[in-house]
């Protein structure tokens, strides 16, 4: 039987969306110095020195599973008794994650830092831990108070992390 002949194509591939990246020149600095020429030094930060310098910075990273696949959101935060605390939503991936996993938590990476753009020069930790849902009415009560979120969203719910692994590393002037 033959088929009457359509008008009709088959839909090509899609091709993959190329992101426009601004040029380095237009991103954002935070210093009047000159630019560095050079590479920089890594050293290597203990964990006390990693987390109290997250702690002076408002945002940072998480990094969660979703879906089998490493997923990362930017969140403000606070460092409270060496304990990272973040606030998130009824439908976050990552308070679904953690409500999953129950008492045992669910593994989590944190990072921040704080590099001048212009110079190289600063900072980066990361930490890495379990991540437990804070359910404490007076713990609940007191973050709603110390942390504000930045997002739009209703930000009812609070996870906290606690670092197992803290690593950190500070970008200095090559000798």
């Amino acid at each position: 039987m033959s088929h009457p002949q359509s008008n009709h194509r088959a839909p090509r591939p899609s091709r993959p969306r190329r992101l426009r990246t601004p040029p380095m020149n237009d991103a954002p600095t935070r210093s009047s110095a000159p630019a560095a020429t050079g590479p920089r030094r890594t050293v290597e930060l203990d964990a006390d020195e990693a987390l109290r310098l997250l702690a002076g910075v408002p945002l940072g990273r998480i990094v969660f599973t979703r879906q089998a696949l490493p997923a990362i959101r930017p969140v403000n935060h606070i460092v409270d008794d060496g304990q990272i605390v973040i606030r998130t939503h009824e439908s976050g991936a990552l308070l679904l994650s953690t409500r999953e996993a129950g008492s045992r938590g669910v593994v989590v990476a944190y990072e921040a830092d704080d590099i001048d753009m212009t110079t190289r020069l600063g900072w980066s930790t990361v930490v890495t831990g379990y991540c437990h849902l804070v359910t404490d009415p007076d713990d609940l009560a007191r973050y709603e108070r110390l942390l504000t979120p930045w997002s739009d969203r209703t930000m009812d719910q609070v996870v906290r992390i606690r670092p197992d692994l803290v690593t950190g590393i500070r970008l200095v002037e090559a000798r």
